[in-house]
């Protein structure tokens, strides 16, 4: 079935006010495919200058975390109930930059996944694998074992509220992509585990992003495979090529 093609910004821990306008105003004046949903997710600070400075339809924002508590005494920890008091309504959440820096579980990031949707946030879900994962042949095995955890948590009916990256973290920021074929590759695997281990619906609906260095040069060759339904974008979201990327499944 067709999938509405999906491609995320993921400012990570970049920007000021006037970059986030820049890149604002940039989407705002855009030609974007309005074949494709587009969300972009600058730091926290930022998320209500985003929001209100967006006038694109088809183009929303994302935090980069979000905890699976209500409000209360968690210092530092943002809330679902405060993103969608902010108008936010996405959340990129087991991204391998908190999954390796700061030790995020698969069950922990399960857990912030299931309470996100629960209430009302959907959820850009990560996963990938090392290079010495990948160099011992382990990498259908570590995202296997990632999505395990996740659908310990889920209901089918979840899953409509998931988008899933996948991210090689040997390809994250360090200008090195998987090839097409090495990406299609963990694509296949990601939703042939979906159809018998959830059901064949979410496997043919769930969207399966590649992200991992995507850039203007590399992004058509990859959006023309089966089972890539789009791109998390990293560095180059923060670039006037992110149109190109948004625009690349035409």
């Amino acid at each position: 079935m067709a999938r509405k093609f999906f491609v995320g910004g993921n400012f990570k821990m970049n920007g000021t006010k006037e970059s986030i306008k820049a890149i604002v105003k940039n989407l705002n004046e855009a030609q974007l495919d309005p074949n494709v949903e587009v969300v972009i997710a600058p730091p926290a600070l930022y998320l209500q200058l985003a929001v209100d400075s967006l006038t694109k339809e088809g183009v929303a924002v994302s935090a980069q975390n979000v905890y699976d508590k209500p409000n209360g005494a968690f210092t530092g920890e943002i809330s679902v109930s405060q993103l969608k008091d902010s108008g936010v309504h996405w959340t990129i959440l087991g991204h391998s930059e908190r999954r390796t820096l700061l030790g995020e579980s698969d069950e922990f990031v399960a857990s912030k996944s299931k309470y996100a949707i629960d209430n009302g946030i959907s959820v850009i879900w990560c996963c990938g694998e090392s290079l010495q994962e990948r160099e011992a042949g382990q990498t259908i095995a570590v995202i296997e074992k990632q999505l395990a955890a996740l659908a310990a948590k889920l209901t089918p009916e979840d899953w409509k509220s998931v988008v899933i990256a996948y991210e090689p973290i040997w390809a994250i920021g360090t200008g090195k992509v998987a090839t097409v074929e090495q990406a299609q590759e963990v694509h296949e695997a990601i939703r042939k585990w979906l159809a018998a281990n959830v059901n064949q619906t979410v496997a043919d609906e769930t969207r399966i992003l590649y992200g991992g260095s995507v850039n203007a040069k590399n992004c058509k060759d990859l959006a023309k495979q089966q089972d890539i339904d789009g791109f998390l974008v990293g560095g180059a979201s923060l670039k006037p090529e992110f149109v190109d990327i948004i625009n690349s499944n035409q």
